[in-house]
């Protein structure tokens, strides 16, 4: 039993912290981004890609490795690039992608909770 404030007639309140609260909803959210950019096949090629050729590709590199259409790879990249899994820079005309290795914490993270299993 809880307890209780002298004349309230009622359990006493925990103070939440808004921040606090919504920390898990933000990894869950952030989970649910690198897991969907993971899901298709042709993104996860991109990462290998990038990981075995020295984690930076200008994207016309990336292109020539892969049989689909410009506009597809392109999104493949915009995906990738809004789950924080490359980051890009413009140098010139180009735009040269670079793996965000240390973002695969997520998948890590992720995992640990099956440890206790």
């Amino acid at each position: 039993m809880s307890p209780r404030r002298k004349g309230s007639g009622s359990a006493p309140r925990r103070q939440l912290d808004p921040a606090r609260e919504l920390e898990p909803a933000r990894e869950l959210e952030d989970v649910a981004r690198v897991f969907g950019a993971l899901s298709h096949a042709s993104r996860r090629h991109v990462l290998f890609v990038l990981h075995f050729r020295g984690g930076e590709l200008t994207a016309g590199q990336i292109a020539e490795r892969f049989a689909c259409t410009w506009p597809t790879t392109s999104r493949h990249l915009r995906g990738l690039e809004a789950a924080g899994l490359v980051t890009v820079e413009r140098r010139g005309r180009e735009r040269v992608y670079r793996l965000a290795r240390g973002r695969l914490d997520v998948v890590r993270r992720w995992l640990t909770w099956f440890d206790a299993v």
